[in-house]
């Protein structure tokens, strides 16, 4: 009597590797429980065991798609920072004389949209009560977003610039979204971008 040898059926699931579709849904399940891991408990708070249970997964696979938490972090981040990312084109995108405003209305516009604004909260949160968090935003920040900032300003010092027009941008945002800091956290938005354009005009293109 011949019959089909064990393990060889059509429904049977071949070993190795998960199909590359699956291996992609998998990886952006954890990284979205990553950023909402990171966004509700902060750096120091989040684990690794945190995250894979959020996504439903093993521990051992957070770690064989991301690494360190570090890592973890900085992936999950990179994601939720990508739109502050297109800030040098919003900077490219008309006169220079225009740039404090055109670059403040563009980071104020991503802190008033309540989608883009919670996870930036998480990062910031993270930033400043971890060392590794702050770390890792620094880097992705002057990466990313600072030199290329920089680089369209032509200027020697073109990079000290751009840090010191986004701490004025930051340093304003944190205390009208963070810290709620009043009159600055109900002030119409107007008014902010009226009082704090021509300043960050004067850092970017100033003497």
């Amino acid at each position: 009597m011949s019959g089909i040898p064990a393990g060889n059926g059509a429904g049977t699931r071949r070993r190795g590797r998960p199909p590359r579709t699956e291996s992609a849904d998998t990886r952006d399940r954890i990284l979205v429980a990553a950023r909402e891991e990171f966004s509700e408990h902060g750096y120091e708070k989040t684990s690794v065991r945190g995250i894979a249970k959020a996504a439903g997964v093993d521990s051992a696979l957070v770690h064989h798609y991301f690494g360190t938490k570090e890592q973890i972090f900085e992936a999950a981040i990179a994601v939720a920072f990508a739109p502050a990312l297109n800030a040098p084109a919003a900077v490219a995108d008309g006169p220079l004389d225009g740039v404090g405003e055109r670059l403040t209305r563009f980071i104020f516009g991503i802190w008033e949209n309540p989608t883009t604004r919670t996870p930036l909260l998480a990062i910031v949160r993270s930033a400043v009560n971890n060392e590794t968090a702050a770390a890792v935003f620094r880097r992705l920040v002057a990466a990313q977003l600072l030199r290329r900032l920089a680089e369209q300003l032509g200027h020697p010092d073109g990079e000290l610039r751009a840090e010191l027009a986004a701490a004025q941008l930051v340093g304003c945002a944190m205390l009208r979204y963070v810290i709620k800091l009043e009159p600055l956290a109900s002030a119409d938005l107007e008014q902010i971008v009226a009082r704090i354009a021509p300043v960050v005009q004067g850092h970017l293109t100033g003497p």
